[in-house]
């Protein structure tokens, strides 16, 4: 099999290997790499997942678009090192759970990419002799999920842009209690200034001396581990060739990202409910098909989801046959009547967040964070327009209740319980800089370290 290329979304780069991609993160023409054609994995192939351990899945995924690059062996013992932790999938009622993606060691879905990212990223760099800076924006798990599985990784530097006010404190320092080669960098601005700092940077030619990466889902080395868990899913709960619903609190729509490259490489799924916070860029752009980004992007209790413009819609509009650039403008209209057979997209306020937690414990006695009700009060307003049917739906729960302690126990009453590693960190001193939103001032930044 020849290794799988990938292109950019805006077409003026040339297509690369996984591990160019990777390495590059953005593309030179500022787009995003995306797989020029996704490898299947046959109805057999899938069906065997429902006896093997979520590290065994990731291998036979992943090892689709390493081939040629990677050994299967080394990539069969970094996905068991990756994935030592438990993805539990808990029944909320019938054939609807609750998959729990909090279980990592930064206590976020982030970390499933972010985990073995690190480790290719150190292979790669290792073979090469190589130096690297990853550059990384936050909304509030990515940049703790990066700093950790970067941390001590020998040829990486790793900085993390994150907006001051739109962080929880736990999520704060679980990055920014982190020191060696990790430096965190606090914004006074939204995440969509951060992200849009990033992108600049990878674009400046005054900068183009210091070799510069993502880890955050513009890097499709994000968005490829991210779709494992979607197979896993299913292997436990689906029957052969039973499609699945899943629905996914979406912001700058990475982790629902996954899921579309899961189906692509032949999971059956009937529908992905995109559920939003109160930036409601992508459903408006379903419903209506005029995109308008979001500036600047609005407070909500859910606040990794606080994306204004999600950069990942550029590669789903790609999947339809459309082209948007990195700006969010649309030179080619994507297949939007498949767009909605395929996917719902809804907007939930804060108020019908707090209800969400609330409402769920209430009746199934299963804890939530805000992200997650924003799933599961999606799912609700999916089930108001269209039947479940027979098969299994999962409510996708990206962080650990204990991330947000002080909203939790506004619902339910009472604090979550903290996991050991949270714990730690809260205890730790932070060291972090700080600096507004202005793009020469971090330029400077990053030059002086360099």
């Amino acid at each position: 099999m020849s290794a799988i290329l990938f292109h950019s979304t805006n077409r003026q780069s040339p297509a690369v290997n996984l591990r160019e991609a990777m390495l590059q993160g953005q593309a030179p023409d500022r787009g995003l790499y995306f797989p020029e054609k996704f490898p299947r994995l046959t109805r057999d192939e899938i069906a065997a997942f429902a006896t093997l351990p979520y590290h065994e899945i990731a291998f036979r995924v992943l090892a689709k678009y390493t081939d040629g690059i990677l050994p299967d062996a080394d990539l069969a013992a970094m996905c068991r090192a990756a994935y030592d932790f438990s993805i539990p999938l808990e029944k909320i009622y019938d054939r609807v759970f609750l998959m729990r993606l909090d279980q990592g060691p930064t206590a976020s879905f982030k970390d499933f990419a972010a985990q073995m990212m690190a480790r290719l990223f150190g292979r790669f760099l290792g073979e090469d002799g190589k130096q690297l800076t990853i550059l990384t924006a936050t909304s509030g798990d990515t940049g703790a999920a990066v700093a950790h599985a970067f941390h001590k990784i020998p040829g990486v530097q790793v900085i993390v842009l994150f907006p001051i006010a739109e962080v929880s404190e736990s999520q704060r320092k679980l990055m920014t209690v982190l020191k060696d080669n990790v430096r965190t960098v606090a914004i006074d601005g939204k995440f969509d200034d951060c992200q849009a700092m990033v992108k600049r940077a990878f674009a400046d030619p005054a900068l183009s001396h210091i070799p510069l990466s993502s880890a955050n889902s513009i890097n499709i080395g994000r968005l490829l581990p991210q779709s494992v868990y979607y197979f896993y899913a299913a292997s436990r709960l689906a029957k052969a060739g039973e499609p699945m619903v899943f629905s996914i609190p979406s912001g700058n729509f990475g982790d629902m990202m996954g899921a579309v490259v899961a189906r692509e490489m032949g999971l059956p799924v009937g529908k992905i409910i995109a559920s939003v916070n109160a930036n409601d860029a992508f459903p408006k752009f379903l419903a209506t098909g005029i995109y308008q980004k979001i500036c600047p992007s609005r407070n909500s209790l859910s606040n990794a989801m606080n994306v204004g413009h999600p950069s990942n819609l550029a590669r789903l509009v790609a999947v339809y046959g459309g082209r948007m650039d990195e700006t969010g403008e649309i030179s080619r209209q994507p297949d939007l009547a498949a767009m909605r057979r395929d996917i719902f997209s809804t907007s939930v306020s804060d108020e019908r967040t707090v209800a969400g937690v609330r409402d769920f414990w209430n009746r199934f006695q299963l804890l939530l964070e805000p992200h997650g009700a924003v799933a599961w009060q999606g799912f609700q307003d999916w089930l108001s327009v269209e039947p479940l049917g027979n098969g299994p739906a999962v409510i996708i729960e990206t962080a650990n209740p204990a991330k947000f302690p002080e909203e939790v126990e506004k619902v339910v009453g009472w604090p979550p319980d903290v996991p050991g590693n949270m714990l730690a960190a809260l205890k730790l001193p932070e060291d972090f800089d700080r600096m507004g939103a202005d793009y020469e001032k971090f330029k400077s930044y990053l030059l002086a370290r360099h």
